[in-house]
């Protein structure tokens, strides 16, 4: 039997002429979100503040992480007119701070780093004053692709480890633990590109397996922390092992502070994108 939601991880459906012109403008353009396409349980907050976190290169991954709500199946060709669209959903939307994240496209020879430059430009051509952060995938740890990456300089480089290393293969049976290092301390040690990293909590990790991912990461430079709680998206996904409590959040909070970080944001429904502008 699965274990109740507790209250705090609740969010209200809100439906507002804002939230409304952002399902507008989201449509209009042809674009997808992580927010829908993850069941984000922060999206309606985000779409209230007029802003979205944009999910290109399609919403169909071909890897099949056993948390992710975003199906596994062969991809669609790329839309080369994506970067331009995202650029003016931008612009429209008015926004400050941009945040972009992606499938996993282990099809493409780059992994898709080349379409996230070009989203890149595309944005600093229309709305120069937007800062842009990027969420991506490991380019399966291609040093080319993330050279390409890196040549497009965006504000916050964001690659999330998911999970502690001894159930990283549970979780991410196609990633590799190791490599999702190497990519934040290869983007670190070759750039000024503020790099940012993530996990989910609840999938059967210990609190001492927190504190070795939380000094691997430090460890390999990454400035911005986000640690949340995982949360089923269907009963196929992998199941909840344990709902933490405010109390351990705190906790967590310390813990992250004594590792030596002093940018993180950390908390039941603290998602990668989440208020992701005030960590920067």
């Amino acid at each position: 039997m699965r274990e109740r939601l507790p209250e705090y991880l609740k969010r209200p459906i809100i439906d507002t002429d804002t939230t409304r012109n952002v399902r507008k403008i989201l449509k209009t353009n042809c674009l997808n979100t992580v927010c829908e396409n993850a069941r984000c349980p922060n999206k309606n907050e985000c779409y209230t503040k007029n802003t979205a976190t944009f999910l290109i290169m399609g919403n169909i991954c071909t890897r099949n992480c056993r948390y992710c709500n975003i199906g596994c199946a062969k991809p669609n060709p790329l839309d080369l007119d994506e970067p331009k669209h995202v650029a003016k959903a931008i612009k429209e939307l008015e926004l400050k701070y941009a945040v972009i994240t992606s499938v996993t496209r282990d099809d493409l020879e780059d992994g898709g780093a080349k379409h996230f430059a070009n989203c890149i430009d595309e944005i600093k051509k229309s709305s120069p004053n937007t800062k842009i952060e990027i969420l991506t995938p490991d380019f399966k740890n291609n040093k080319s692709a993330l050279d390409v990456i890196i040549q497009a300089h965006p504000d916050v480089f964001n690659h999330n480890i998911e999970t502690v290393k001894e159930v990283f293969k549970i979780a991410r049976p196609q990633g590799n633990y190791d490599n999702s290092l190497e990519v934040l301390k290869y983007i670190k040690e070759n750039s000024d590109i503020k790099t940012k990293s993530g996990l989910m909590i609840g999938l059967g990790e210990t609190q001492a397996q927190i504190k070795s991912t939380l000094e691997d990461l430090k460890s390999v430079g990454c400035d911005i922390l986000t640690i949340g709680q995982y949360i089923q998206p269907t009963k196929d996904h992998l199941p909840v092992s344990k709902y933490y409590s405010l109390e351990e959040y705190e906790q967590l909070k310390q813990l992250a502070a004594s590792v030596g970080f002093s940018h993180y944001q950390i908390g039941p429904l603290v998602r990668s994108s989440y208020n992701a502008a005030s960590l920067t």
